[in-house]
């Protein structure tokens, strides 16, 4: 771990956060962007995390072109399937245009195939931007998660880093014939959980950072996001956050894995449930890190530098579920996307109602909204 890693978790960040309540009119109306000539548009994932003025353009132009349901919609993601929602609350959220994604949970490959197929002709017609479709397709999770797809080894059975490169790209080519663009993978967890196991790349520590590279590598050149996760840390967590809140206690020996992957430009990371006791810089005050911006925003995006998109785990999770209005308090903290609301309905109307009447809120979502706009124009999709 490099010094300054080091000494930035060894120092305390003074908390500004605020809470104004600016009434702040922002129902669209005809927009006064004039139409940019576009000297440059065919962008890739690679360009995400680059400065790029003909990006950035892009997308203000396309934010401005949207009304604020739109706007708050991009950073909602439920899912659809076996522990998610039901067919036909899905399709009424997203023909009512409420939601910028969506978690395909527990579906056959076929089945998979046509929620794509049915949302994406729902989005046409709706004239909303296309979605990002995202899966927990992590090497040890994929086949079960959706079956009929070529089988993989778990990845504390893998061997190589050749086997790592091959399984991703196995797994991204299923992804694509899906058509779903973002993974959940890779866990890069240090060590064995004991509750919910171990889904981290290898039997040795010391390939879990080059391993789980291979990994981002292979999924991202084949233009499937990929995700590092549980930030800041489940492995040496001995509960499950899909039942409780469980506690780091005292220093957070997990992050130092992420600053390499962040170097190297991983696009996504996972937020888990996990609060931060005893420790001087990020007590979380017995929050979970989902909804703390101790976590977000002053440690993954000021002390760490990551530009990505910032996603919760799912919002659904015992871990979390006991914290008022968390959906809307975890865009607060600074993540980009909550990830499978309590009620995605309640979700959106909390956040579209702070959204229109909180200037500084306004902003948040603003900062998030654009990001996810960015990967899709990244991803090809608009």
């Amino acid at each position: 771990m490099t010094k300054h890693i080091l000494f930035a978790l060894g120092l305390g960040f003074a908390t500004t956060a605020c809470s104004q309540k600016t009434p702040v009119n922002t129902m669209k109306q005809e927009s006064k962007v004039e139409k940019i000539e576009y000297k440059q548009d065919n962008f890739n994932l690679s360009d995400f995390l680059v400065e790029n003025p003909f990006l950035e353009l892009k997308v203000n132009e396309i934010y401005a072109g949207l009304d604020d349901t739109a706007r708050v919609a991009q950073v909602i993601m439920p899912a659809i399937g076996k522990y998610g929602d039901e067919e036909t609350t899905i399709t009424n959220l997203v023909s009512s245009r409420k939601v910028g994604g969506l978690l395909l949970l527990n579906g056959s490959k076929d089945q998979c195939k046509t929620w794509v197929e049915k949302f994406n002709s729902i989005n046409k017609e709706k004239n909303s931007l296309p979605f990002l479709y995202s899966a927990d397709a992590e090497p040890t999770l994929f086949n079960r998660k959706i079956p009929g797809t070529e089988v993989v080894k778990k990845a504390s059975e893998i061997n190589s880093i050749e086997e790592v490169h091959k399984t991703a790209e196995i797994i991204s080519k299923e992804l694509k014939e899906i058509g779903i663009n973002y993974n959940f993978s890779p866990v890069v967890d240090m060590s064995r959980n004991s509750t919910v196991g171990y889904r981290g790349f290898g039997k040795d520590p010391a390939n879990i950072i080059p391993w789980s590279a291979a990994f981002i590598e292979t999924s991202q050149k084949m233009d499937i996001i990929a995700t590092a996760k549980h930030f800041p840390g489940h492995g040496l967590v001995s509960g499950d956050t899909h039942k409780a809140l469980q506690v780091i206690d005292g220093d957070l020996q997990e992050v130092p894995t992420y600053p390499t992957l962040i170097k190297d430009g991983v696009l996504s990371i996972m937020v888990g449930h996990l609060a931060v006791m005893n420790n001087p810089i990020y007590n979380t005050d017995g929050l979970p890190s989902t909804i703390s911006d101790k976590i977000v925003t002053n440690l993954l995006k000021d002390s760490l530098k990551f530009k990505g998109l910032i996603v919760t785990d799912a919002m659904n999770m015992g871990g979390v579920t006991n914290f008022k209005s968390a959906e809307l308090r975890s865009i607060e903290a600074g993540c980009d996307i909550t990830l499978m609301p309590q009620n995605t309905a309640r979700t959106f109307s909390e956040i579209y109602t702070k959204f229109q009447a909180d200037e500084v809120f306004n902003k948040r979502v603003e900062e998030s909204s654009k990001k996810v706009i960015r990967m899709k124009i990244c991803l090809g999709l608009i």
